[in-house]
């Protein structure tokens, strides 16, 4: 998956002068994009038939202490390519992070403001499903400093949690929403889904209303998508019609829109000022360290090359005394760049300036130029030299637009 095969050649040449390692960690730092962490948590209380995550069920206990020390060792091993910066962003992710006790997750964000640091106005968010919590646990959690909840409701309506094998009904989803905010979170973002099996139209939009009536801060707002290596691939269930899931976008967009959710990626939904911070980094191809179990990362070095790591995925085999948790890591080869940065950044309604495609891969802009003149013909790209944005056209034919940009 790479950019424009006629410019890779002088692609290449000229990132081997960009992005050189300044004299200092400070001036590195200056020209090093936006760092953030995820932490996977691999355990919820049951595995979801449409779930392709790393998750597992856990069993009557949770192996809390060597999880957090297999997490701050598999930090100390990625800390010298980050040496020197500072988290804007924790994101704990799952799996069900909630399962976790606030003393564990107490443990892994003091390792990480320890060894690396935070922000002033650092946002950590942590996962959170309803039914695995409760309202005190949701205080000490506002008291480690965990600023941002993510609750997974998926729907309000019980059918459609059965069918999804969800553990909570909707009155408890209502209830974790009431709970965020008693415990102190004015930010809080609510996961739903559409496209559920044998939904209608006036259920998908009866989900949002009661989502939007809970006044979070954020929405994601995604259609159900059927992933290998899960039971609903193995067992399709009967999901509605394309013509039903376009009404469903079109009515619930207009909806969001009316209640002041603007849409600023393919899927999510923010009231002004509350954009996830953490995911916008990805999107615009910072750089986040992944730890725990499975956990992807991405790191910029001194040199300029850019780095994806994975971990070991299986928590037994994270957890192993002795074993590396590093399972691979890959350079990503300048050619592969174009394509690797416009798959995050065309996912965003308003697309990024023009110029953050150099400094985030240090190749030139004319390493886009056929691609680019391609989509823009097409109208799936805008004709906008300051920008890098799809169309609304675009926006529906993302795939088409990104496969403009391969090899």
């Amino acid at each position: 998956m790479t950019a424009a095969k006629g410019l890779r050649l002088e692609a290449e040449r000229k990132s081997s002068t960009l992005l050189q390692p300044p004299t200092s960690s400070e001036g590195l730092s200056a020209l090093l994009p936006p760092l953030a962490a995820y932490v996977h948590i691999p355990w919820c209380v049951r595995k979801c038939p449409y779930c392709d995550f790393n998750s597992h069920a856990a069993g009557p206990s949770l192996p809390e202490e060597e999880y957090v020390r297999a997490v701050l060792a598999d930090l100390e091993t990625d800390l010298m390519q980050v040496a020197g910066r500072r988290l804007g962003s924790v994101f704990f992710g799952g799996g069900t992070p909630s399962l976790f006790s606030p003393a564990a997750l107490g443990a892994i964000l003091e390792g990480l403001e320890q060894r690396v640091g935070f922000d002033d106005d650092v946002e950590i968010t942590l996962e959170a499903n309803p039914g695995t919590f409760e309202q005190a646990k949701f205080r000490d959690y506002r008291a480690l400093g965990i600023n941002r909840l993510s609750i997974g409701v998926q729907s309000f309506q019980a059918d459609k949690l059965q069918a999804l094998g969800r553990i909570h009904d909707g009155d408890e989803a209502i209830h974790a929403a009431e709970m965020a905010r008693a415990a102190g979170f004015d930010n809080f973002n609510l996961d739903l889904m559409h496209g559920l099996p044998g939904q209608t139209l006036e259920q998908a939009l009866d989900d949002l209303r009661l989502a939007i009536g809970q006044a979070p801060t954020h929405l994601s707002w995604y259609q159900l998508t059927l992933e290998p290596n899960t039971v609903f691939w193995n067992k399709p269930p009967q999901l509605p019609e394309d013509d039903i899931l376009w009404d469903i976008q079109e009515a619930g967009q207009a909806l969001l829109a009316g209640h002041g959710y603007r849409q600023y990626e393919t899927s999510a939904y923010a009231r002004d000022g509350r954009r996830a911070r953490h995911n916008l980094n990805y999107w615009s191809f910072g750089d986040f360290l992944g730890l725990g179990a499975g956990a992807h990362g991405k790191h910029t070095r001194a040199d300029g090359s850019i780095w994806r790591t994975w971990k070991t995925r299986l928590p037994k085999d994270y957890l192993a005394p002795g074993r590396p948790v590093l399972a691979g890591e890959k350079r990503l080869e300048p050619a592969e760049l174009p394509f690797e940065f416009l798959m995050n950044a065309l996912r965003l309604t308003d697309g990024v300036p023009a110029r953050l495609f150099e400094e985030r891969t240090g190749l030139p802009l004319e390493a886009l130029c056929d691609g680019r003149r391609q989509a823009e013909a097409r109208g799936l790209l805008a004709d906008d030299p300051q920008r890098l944005v799809a169309t609304p056209r675009g926006q529906l034919f993302l795939n088409d637009l990104l496969q403009l940009f391969l090899p």
